[in-house]
Formats: structure tokens, C-alpha cells, sequence
């Protein structure tokens, strides 16, 4: 038994920790893929579109999420463009929300960090012969740090979301809860003990989380880092 719960609180509790896991591991996963790519492209572009872009991409930041919530919950919806699916109140829609949420933070933060590059490095790599790919993978290579806070930040604000998850989740016991859904339908029953439970569980991931980001934060400032013209003396 975990906490003094009994076996099945305590599978519970299990369960519940285990998808919060897996949906912000998922989630944050898609949306790196997404963001990262556009996020280079957006840092390495000067133009009034690109700008525009990035705007919008920041405007997304401060998306309620019961908004985004909102938005999958139509499109999933049998009466949306993807009630074919048969997706809503499962844990693959919830990973589509926070999706949702997650990726214009890891597009705004990828952009900031390869923009946050001196243009006279980049220039000189071109001047230097260095190759459109070889470039691209020196450049994410300097701004890993970066990149590395993009996808930890994201990954903080999946396992912390509760609004969109609520909502196209339906936080059904056993199926579609997870650690901040549980919390407030164990709050509203008024079994506090449980709640903290799920609450200390939180803060722990929180915790792994930003330890996690400040390991690799030193790591990386701390180091050896390699210098950029020399890497590409050397190929890349």
C-alpha cells in the first residue's frame, strides 16, 4: 500500500501518476517536434512575416486553457470536423489539447534561443563554406540551452494542466484522470488526505522537472563548450 491508502486507493494513485506521465511525455514530445522546427526557422528569419509570426506565437502564451479545451472539445465533438475519430474523453484527446497549449511555448523559446545567436557567427560560418545542414546543426547546438528550457517548460505545463484536460477528458475515474483533475474532483468530495496526496506528487514531478533543467543549464554554461568556427573547420 502507498501512504496508508488501501489497495485500491493505492492503484489508484499509481494510475493516476503513471498517464500524467505519459500524456505530458507524449505531449510534449509532438509539440517539440513541431515547435523546434519552427521555432529555427522563425530565429533565423528577419522578415515582417516571421515577426508576425512570432507576435501571434507569444499572444498563444496567455491561451486560457479552458479555450484550448474548448477548441479540441468541438473538433473532437460528433458534431466537429473529427467526430469520426471517437477520440473525445479518452487520454489521446487530452494529449491534443496540451498539445495545443504547449507548442507555442516551444516555438516562441526555440525562436528566442537561435535568434538569441550573434548574427556576425552566422556570418561567418557562411563566409567559412559551412553547408545549409551543417549550419543549421551548429546553430541548435550553440542555443541547446535553450532549446533544453523550450521543451522542460513545456513539459512543466503538461503535467500541471487541468482546464483543457477537464474538458475534453471528462476526469473519468480510472480512465482519464490525472494528477490535477483528481485533485479537484477529490477536493470537491472533500477527501483532503487524497488530494494532498496527488498535490505532494505534483510538486515532486515539478521539482525532478526543474532540477532536471538546472543540471543541464550548468552542464552546458559551465563546461567545455565547443566553439562554434572550430566545429565547422571541422565539418560540423
Amino acid at each position: 500500500m502507498v501512504f496508508d491508502l488501501d489497495p485500491l486507493e493505492s492503484e489508484r494513485l499509481v494510475r493516476i501518476t503513471l498517464l500524467t506521465l505519459y500524456m505530458a511525455a507524449c505531449s510534449t514530445t509532438i509539440s517539440s517536434f513541431i515547435g523546434i522546427p519552427i521555432g529555427t526557422y522563425l530565429g533565423l528569419r528577419k522578415t515582417k512575416f516571421s515577426l508576425l509570426i512570432k507576435v501571434f506565437t507569444h499572444t498563444l502564451y496567455g491561451l486560457p486553457p479552458v479555450i484550448a479545451g474548448l477548441v479540441m472539445f468541438m473538433l473532437l465533438s460528433r458534431a466537429g470536423p473529427l467526430g469520426d475519430l471517437g477520440i473525445l474523453f479518452t487520454p489521446t484527446a487530452m494529449i491534443f489539447a496540451q498539445v495545443l497549449l504547449i507548442t507555442p511555448l516551444i516555438i516562441g523559446l526555440s525562436a528566442s534561443a537561435i535568434s538569441a545567436i550573434p548574427q556576425v557567427t552566422i556570418d561567418t560560418a557562411r563566409t567559412l563554406g559551412a553547408r545549409r545542414m551543417s549550419l543549421l546543426k551548429t546553430l541548435l547546438v550553440e542555443s541547446r540551452i535553450g532549446i533544453y528550457t523550450a521543451v522542460m517548460i513545456g513539459f512543466g505545463r503538461a503535467i500541471s494542466e487541468v482546464g483543457a484536460v477537464i474538458i475534453v477528458g471528462g476526469n473519468i475515474k480510472w480512465h482519464t484522470q490525472v494528477l490535477t483533475t483528481a485533485i479537484v474532483l477529490e477536493t470537491q468530495k472533500g477527501n483532503f488526505y487524497f488530494a494532498l496526496l496527488l498535490g505532494l506528487i505534483l510538486i515532486i514531478l515539478a521539482l525532478v522537472t526543474s532540477i532536471i533543467l538546472t543540471i543541464l543549464q550548468s552542464r552546458f554554461a559551465v563546461g567545455k563548450p565547443r566553439k562554434l568556427i572550430i566545429r565547422l573547420k571541422n565539418g560540423g
